[in-house]
C-alpha cells in the first residue's frame, strides 16, 4: 500500500505534460515501472498468484506412466462390487475407514436401492514394494438394463476384477459381462467374495469359473468385501497382472470423453480419458464431433470427489469443466474426442461407443400443467447424467402437454422416475410401458412407430401395410434345476420360444428362450423371481424382429376415443387387458346424470364393456294411487331427457382419475 502511495505522490510531483507525450516510453516511465516492480506491493501480488501444490499432486506427478493401471468390478447384481471399492478406498487412505458406506454410489436412488445406475470413478495412490502407482477404479452397474454403463467403463480401463458370489456362483449378468470384457480383450483377475457366509462354496465357484470361462484361477483372490478378509492381497494383483495404459505425454493432446454429469454452477462436467499429450485449465481444446471450441477451466481426478488439479496426462482418467461453462447437454457426446485447437489433422479420433437404443417407451405428464415447465428442465438435466434416453414432446386431450420417453429396459424406466420425483421434486403420470413396432408398407416404406396416437387406422392395417414387425429378445435364465418346470411354464405363457436347455452344475440350469420384448416389459422378471422364489437370474441380448399380429387397443367412454389410454399389442393378449382396462377403469370414473359406458376396442370390434349406472330422480314419489299408464308416461318422459342429456352431455373424467387408473 505504501509503494502505491508513494508512486501516486511522485507521478503528482511531474511536470505536466499533454497527454500523448505520456504515451512514448519515456525515462520517466520506464523508472515508474521499475519502481513499481521493486516494491513491496508487486512481489507479494506474484506470491498470490502462484497456487500452492498439493502432497496428492505432488506424488502423482513423480509417478509414470508405466505404473498406472485402469481397472474396473465387473459382477453380476448384488455380488458386492460398491462394498469391496469402499475397502479398496480405506486401504489405500483414499476415505477413512468405517466413516463410509457405498462412497461411490452417490444417487440417492442407488443406495435406497442397493444397486450401482450410474458407473463411478476414484483415483487412488498405492505403494507397493516402495513405489507409489496411480490406481484408477470404476465400479460398473451389475443390471442388464445398464450395460451400456459398462461397455463405456470398459475403454478406458487395462483389466477388470471379476467379481462371485461364493454362494451364488456365476449368474447370468455375470456371464454377460464376462464375454463384453472378454471381447475388450482386458485381463480379468477372478476373485471370490462373501466367503465369510455359512453357505459360501468358494470351491464350487472356482470350478464354474473354470469350466465356463476357461479361467486359469491359481491367482484367484477369496475375500469376503464386508468383513476386509484378504482384500488387501488384491491391489498387489491388480498392480502385477493388470497391463499400464499406453500413452504419448509428447504426442499432441487426444482425449476421448466417457461421462458427463450436470453441476448447476458450472455447467457440464465431462469425465476424459487422456490418451495422449496432457491438459491444464486455460488451453484452447476442439470437440471432433460437434467442432466446437472450449477454453478448459479446471481438470482434476476423483479422489474420491472432485480434487483440482494443475494437469492431466496420458494414461490417466479425470474431470475437466470449461469456461465459460458447457450449457447445453446435447453438446457433450459421449465418445467424442477433444484435441487441442490446431492439433484436429495431426490427431486421429478415438472410436466412439455405440449409443444404445431406447426399447421400452412411456408417457409421462405433470399432474398439474403449470409445472410442465419444471417438468422439462428436471428431464434435460437428468439427460445429462444418462445418454440413453430419448425424449419426444407429445400431447394428450385428456392429460395435456407431456413427453414421450425411451428407456432400455423397465428397471432403467423405474430408476428414472425414481430420480425424477427425489432430486427434482416433480409430480407426474406415467403410462403403462410399451415397445416400437416396425410397419413395413406395401410401397417398401419401413417406419418405427413408438407412440399409439401414430399407429395406422384399421383400414390402412387391411388395404396398405404389408406386415406389423415386433422386437424380439433372446433371454437366459439361470436358477435351481428344482424350478425348471415353473420357468418353462412361465415363458411358454409369454408365448417364447426355447432355444437351448444346459446344466453348468448338477444342480443348476441355464434355459435360453426367445421371448417378445412386449412381455418381458410387462413384469416379467417380478413373475419370474415370484415363481422361483427369488432364486432365478435374467439377461437378454436383441434379437431378429419378427413379424406378428399386432393391433391398437383404445379404451372408449361413450363411444369417444381416450387418447392417453392407447395401447399396441398383440391380439392374443387383447381379450385379458381389455376386461382388466374396464373394469379398473370404472372404479375411477364418477357417476353422471345419464349413463356411461365404457368399452376396449380394437378397430370397430368392442373385446370388452361395463356400464355406469346414472343418478335417477324418483318421478314416482308424488304419485299414491294413480293409474299404470299414468306412471308409464312419467318413466318415458325421463328416458328422453335422459336420451337429449346424453346427446349434449360430455362425460367429466377428474384428473385424478388417470392418475389412478395409471398408477402402479
Amino acid at each position: 500500500m505504501r509503494g502505491c502511495l508513494q508512486l501516486a505522490r511522485w507521478l503528482c510531483a511531474a511536470p505536466k505534460r499533454p497527454a500523448a507525450s505520456l504515451l512514448k516510453p519515456s525515462f520517466r516511465a520506464a523508472n515508474a515501472v521499475r519502481f513499481f516492480a521493486n516494491s513491496a506491493v508487486w512481489k507479494a501480488s506474484k506470491s498470490h498468484a502462484r497456487k500452492p501444490v498439493s502432497e496428492v499432486e505432488d506424488r502423482i506427478a513423480a509417478i509414470p506412466i508405466e505404473r498406472y493401471r485402469n481397472f474396473c468390478i465387473v459382477a453380476h447384481v448384488d455380488h458386492g462390487k460398491s462394498t469391496l471399492s469402499d475397502r479398496l478406498l480405506e486401504l489405500t487412505g483414499t476415505i477413512q475407514p468405517g466413516t463410509n458406506k457405498q462412497v461411490l454410489d452417490k444417487l440417492d436412488v442407488e443406495r435406497e436401492r442397493g444397486i450401482t445406475v450410474k458407473a463411478q470413478t476414484c483415483t487412488m495412490i498405492y505403494n507397493h514394494n516402495g513405489e507409489d502407482y496411480l490406481l484408477h477404479l470404476v465400479d460398473t452397474p451389475g443390471h442388464v438394463d445398464f450395460r451400456a454403463e459398462v461397455s463405456r467403463s470398459y475403454a478406458s480401463c487395462g483389466g477388470a476384477l471379476l467379481l462371485v458370489d461364493a454362494s451364488q456362483g456365476i449368474q447370468a449378468q455375470t456371464v454377460a459381462n464376462f464375454y463384453l470384457a472378454f471381447a475388450q480383450g482386458l485381463e480379468l483377475i477372478p476373485v471370490i467374495n462373501k466367503v465369510d457366509l455359512p453357505s459360501a462354496e468358494p470351491d464350487r465357484a472356482l470350478k464354474q469359473l473354470e469350466d465356463s470361462f476357461e479361467l486359469d484361477t491359481e491367482n484367484a483372490v477369496m475375500v469376503s468385501a464386508k468383513t476386509g478378509l484378504n482384500v488387501q492381497q488384491l491391489l498387489p494383483t491388480v498392480v502385477e497382472k493388470i497391463p499400464a495404459p499406453v500413452g504419448y505425454l509428447e504426442k499432441p493432446l487426444r482425449m476421448l470423453l466417457v461421462d458427463s454429469w450436470y453441476d448447476s454452477y458450472k455447467g457440464v462436467i465431462c469425465l476424459v480419458r487422456i490418451f495422449d499429450g496432457e491438459i491444464r485449465a486455460g488451453h484452447h481444446v476442439v470437440s471432433f464431433v460437434t467442432g466446437i471450441k472450449y477454453y478448459v477451466g479446471e481438470v482434476g481426478i476423483m479422489y474420491p470427489t472432485e480434487t483440482a488439479q494443475s494437469v492431466l496426462r496420458a494414461g490417466q482418467v479425470g474431470y475437466i469443466y470449461f469456461n465459460p461453462g458447457m450449457k447445453r447437454s446435447k453438446e457433450a457426446k459421449i465418445g467424442d474426442t477433444f484435441t487441442r485447437v490446431g492439433s484436429e489433422k495431426l490427431v486421429e479420433p478415438l472410436p466412439g461407443f455405440e449409443e444404445p437404443k431406447s426399447m421400452v417407451f412411456v408417457a409421462a405428464y405433470p399432474v398439474d400443467a403449470d409445472h410442465f415447465e419444471h417438468l422439462e428442465d428436471s428431464i434435460n438435466q437428468l439427460m445429462l447424467n444418462d445418454r440413453s434416453i430419448t425424449v419426444q414432446k407429445e400431447s394428450s386431450e385428456a392429460l395435456g402437454a407431456g413427453f414421450r420417453l425411451g428407456f432400455l429396459g423397465t428397471l432403467h424406466c423405474s430408476v428414472f422416475e425414481d430420480r425424477l420425483r427425489q432430486e427434482h421434486g416433480a409430480s407426474i403420470i406415467i403410462t403403462p410401458p410399451s415397445v416400437p413396432v416396425n410397419v413395413v408398407w406395401k410401397d417398401g416404406r419401413e417406419e418405427i412407430v413408438t407412440n399409439p396416437a401414430r399407429f395406422p387406422n384399421e383400414d390402412d392395417l387391411r388395404s396398405k401395410v404389408q406386415e406389423v414387425q415386433e422386437p424380439y429378445v433372446l433371454a437366459t435364465l439361470t436358477f435351481p434345476e428344482e424350478y425348471l418346470g415353473k420357468a418353462i411354464e412361465l415363458c411358454e405363457a409369454n408365448r417364447g420360444e426355447q432355444q437351448s436347455l444346459e446344466y453348468f452344475t448338477a444342480t443348476q440350469v441355464i434355459l435360453k428362450y426367445q421371448l417378445p420384448l412386449a412381455h418381458l416389459v410387462d413384469d416379467f422378471f417380478g413373475k419370474l423371481k415370484g415363481s422361483t422364489k427369488g432364486y432365478a437370474t435374467l439377461d437378454y441380448e436383441e434379437a431378429p424382429w419378427r413379424a406378428g399380429h399386432i393391433v391398437k387397443m383404445q379404451l372408449l367412454v361413450n363411444k369417444a376415443p381416450v387418447d392417453a389410454v392407447s395401447r399396441i399389442l398383440h391380439s392374443s393378449q387383447v381379450d385379458r387387458l381389455g376386461r382388466k382396462w374396464v373394469s379398473k377403469f370404472k372404479e375411477h370414473v364418477d357417476r353422471q346424470l345419464f349413463e356411461v359406458i365404457i368399452q376396449a376396442a380394437v378397430g370397430r370390434k368392442v373385446v370388452a364393456r361395463e356400464t355406469i349406472k346414472p343418478y335417477r330422480k324418483d318421478v314416482l314419489a308424488k304419485l299414491h294411487a294413480s293409474d299404470v299408464s299414468r306412471r308409464r308416461k312419467l318413466l318415458e318422459k325421463q328416458k328422453e331427457g335422459r336420451k337429449k342429456l346424453k346427446a349434449v352431455g360430455n362425460v367429466v373424467i377428474e384428473h385424478k382419475a388417470f392418475q389412478a387408473f395409471l398408477a402402479k
